[in-house]
């Protein structure tokens, strides 16, 4: 159970996003009661320290996030602000499961996605409070409402909730969050339960400690530039974290659950140099390590299981670790597939699951066989009914009352079990067995580079010997928590948190905070998001340009012009066509230079198969006069899209196109078309298009081409395609844009510049 810090120390205090709070109400300490019922269950948790360190906070009565915040206000004193961020954030909740089984939040929840143009005022202050009681019931498992006979009330309340109310619900989790650590505690002392934990601040360690691993897991994709050498981070993020815990509960931990299984070479002699008895991966990881694909049956059970039942030990100079290797389709089925089904026929499943691996085993040369089930123990349970319980209740009693399986602790069991050594280990994670999720894509590569230069920074300011080390300490910490595993799986393609912005600015400001702990001014790219700096212009126009398209020697004469740096892109290189585009206009003419990939040019002049297959679209969008009758047609772009991502401005409409073909490394044909009527594209036989192809492709289009007159506006975008499927594209999700001047006049005042 992990959460990243949602709150910039430097700040007011507030955590930016309630998942801590939240989940801590309705997972983190009923998940552990549940097992009171079952006397043959034995649990493992795992606890990153920052979650502890969020938990212990809000057991502080002035601790907020911006949820419980607003929460606890007095509806008179919301501003105009507040009632926007209610209606955006207060319906985060599974349908389904939670906010369903709340007619009155129901009927909330569809006022606000039915009405057009919603605004606040679409909304009375009795039903704020409604929507906000509302929410932070729903996310309470429901075992609560028979332990507290006051939220059982509030509960059937259902509308007309008083800021009194309110504020009785926020006591509440603040009670339920304060009992967790000491129920952990007391069930460890009982033996019912083992804790392990995670690095620190959840850093991906084989990242920190070696980037070459995410290289060579991933040789297609784009590395993020410099030298990264993160190791005394990495084995202080471990040892702090085991520090952190004996703390907390009273015990050392023996086992280090790596953050999102990941580990390597590296990671182990890392853990091995912490103190760390054993950890665990993936079965994908160990598939790798012994060169052995894990064959499945139909139903996804693994024909001969014996290899992943094993305990390893690794060994080396500096002594060993123990291993183990928990079973991939079992959590993802609880994940993903069971909450989906009757809880009786998932159940059933599971249950036949284990007992047809147990069977497979009779004739084994080992006495026991572990079968590790390692899951996130937040995300699933609001996808199932009741949060969960049934399910749980039912799992554990199935295994309870069968004399053949045992629930162990798992320090217990590597320690009596006889091992299987094991001479290597291949870097990898839980999905699809590198690191990608982390790296290896442009704004991914982006945050790590920052990151890497900040680390560079601090460690000469260490060597200044000019700072105390309170100031350090607190540098430090800022930097440890940048290098958690969230920021990175946010960042970019392809997952999609619905709060990126705020996970991006927390992450720069922790960037920030590491110069502010010393005093220092912090480099000024950490104001930009990084959201925004991919596919964006690097440089807006400065000034009309009219550079002579063929003369390919003299750099000035862009000088002046915008352009677009473009980030390798997680494709093979052979496919990417841009490093950069420079562009600007005069009166009459638009004018374009694209810096290309010499390796593309290099074989569309080696391989004939390439001719005709290496395009570069321009897609242009006019500005429609109101004053004149005129009406434009607007196509969609016609390339293949290669993958899941549809960008916004692939989802656009264009009036204009303008296709670049490379039929070698000397040669293009320029082709223009104008959108017709039912999304189709018309050639035009005329214009005047020209352009230069030496190295690089310089174009001049005239405004007149496309048909744009004086004073409007034109929108544009890039597209690359190889073999007909998109490649890039660039801006990825606002149009870029220039105006035709009236005159030759250039003023620099803002809103009179033509881009």
């Amino acid at each position: 159970m992990h959460q990243p810090l949602y709150k910039d120390i430097n700040e007011n205090g507030i955590y930016y996003m309630p998942w801590v709070r939240l989940h801590a109400v309705k997972d983190y300490l009923d998940m552990l009661l549940i097992s009171d019922k079952y006397d043959n269950i034995k649990l493992n948790f795992n606890f990153v320290p920052v979650l502890l360190d969020a938990l212990i906070d809000y057991s502080n009565d002035e601790t907020h996030d911006i949820h419980s915040k607003l929460t606890v206000t007095n509806i008179n004193d919301l501003t105009f602000d507040d009632k926007v961020y209610i209606l955006n954030n207060f319906f985060d909740a599974n349908y389904r499961h939670m906010i369903k089984h709340h007619p009155h939040y129901e009927k909330l929840y569809k006022k606000r996605l039915t009405i057009e143009d919603t605004n606040v005022d679409c909304f009375s202050d009795q039903e704020y409070s409604d929507i906000m009681a509302l929410f932070n019931i729903c996310w309470m498992d429901p075992v609560w409402k028979y332990k507290y006979p006051e939220l059982m009330s509030l509960v059937e309340k259902e509308k007309n909730y008083t800021l009194e109310d309110r504020q009785k619900i926020i006591d509440i989790h603040r009670d339920i969050i304060r009992n967790i650590i000491p129920a952990y505690k007391e069930y460890q002392l009982k033996g019912k339960i083992e804790l392990q934990t995670s690095p620190y601040y959840h850093p991906i360690l084989p990242l920190l400690l070696n980037m070459k691993d995410a290289k060579a897991s991933a040789t297609r994709y784009p590395m993020p530039k410099g030298e990264f050498n993160m190791k005394d981070d990495a084995l202080n993020q471990t040892i702090n974290a085991l520090n952190r815990m004996e703390e907390v509960f009273g015990v050392r931990p023996k086992g280090i659950w790596p953050s999102e299984h990941c580990i390597s070479k590296d990671t182990l002699d890392c853990l091995i140099k912490a103190g760390v008895k054993w950890t665990l991966s993936d079965e994908g990881v160990l598939s790798s390590t012994l060169k052995k694909e894990f064959i499945r049956d139909h139903r996804g059970s693994i024909i001969d299981p014996y290899d992943i039942t094993q305990v390893y030990n690794y060994k080396t100079l500096k002594g060993d670790i123990s291993l183990v290797f928990r079973n991939s389709v079992i959590p993802n089925l609880i994940s993903f597939e069971y909450p989906l089904h009757e809880t009786k026929d998932s159940l059933n499943d599971i249950y036949d699951r284990i007992k047809t691996m147990q069977n497979k085993l009779e004739n084994s040369p080992s006495e026991n066989h572990l079968l590790l089930i390692a899951m996130d123990g937040e995300n699933s349970w609001e996808s199932f009914e009741n949060d969960g319980i049934d399910f749980l209740n039912g799992l554990y009693s199935k295994i309870n009352d069968d004399e053949s399986l045992e629930c162990v602790l798992l320090s217990d069991y590597i320690e009596n079990n006889k091992k299987t050594q094991l001479n290597k280990i291949s870097p990898g994670s839980w999905i699809n067995r590198n690191f990608q999720l982390w790296v290896a894509e442009p704004t991914k590569n982006l945050a790590w580079e920052y990151l890497n230069k900040t680390y560079n920074d601090l460690y000469k300011f260490e060597r200044q010997g000019v700072f105390s080390p309170k100031q350090l300490k607190q540098a430090r910490e800022e930097l440890q928590i940048a290098q958690g595993s969230d920021w990175f799986w946010w960042y970019g393609e392809p997952n999609d948190s619905g709060q990126d912005n705020i996970f991006d600015y927390l992450f720069r400001q922790h960037l920030m905070n590491v110069y502010r702990a010393l005093y220092m001014d912090y480099p000024e790219y950490l104001d930009n998001s990084l959201i925004s700096s991919i596919g964006k212009p690097s440089r807006n126009q400065k000034s009309l340009i009219s550079p002579d398209i063929y003369n390919t020697n003299d750099d000035n004469l862009w000088k002046n012009a915008g352009f677009i740096e473009i980030p390798s892109r997680p494709i093979m290189e052979d496919r990417r066509i841009l490093n950069k585009i420079f562009f600007g206009c005069d009166n009459d003419n638009m004018y374009f230079k694209f810096d290309l990939n010499n390796y593309l040019l290099s074989e569309c002049k080696d391989d004939t198969s390439l001719n005709n297959e290496c395009k570069i679209f321009i897609y242009y969008k006019k500005e429609i006069d109101l004053t004149s009758s005129d009406t434009y047609n607007q196509s969609s772009v016609r390339t293949l899209i290669s993958n899941d991502d549809i960008y916004p401005t692939l989802k656009e409409k264009y009036t204009n196109e303008v296709k670049i073909t490379f039929r070698n490394s000397d040669n293009a044909i320029i082709e223009l078309s104008q959108a017709i009527n039912n999304n189709l594209w018309a050639y035009s036989l005329s214009h005047n298009i020209e352009y230069n192809f030496d190295n690089n492709l310089y174009l001049r289009i005239p405004f007149n081409d496309l048909n744009v007159q004086k004073g409007k506006k034109i929108e544009f975008c890039f597209i690359t395609s190889v073999f007909d499927k998109t490649e890039e594209v660039c801006p990825q999700d606002l149009l870029l844009s220039l105006i035709r001047p009236n005159n030759d006049e250039f003023n620099d005042d803002e809103e009179n510049m033509p881009v």
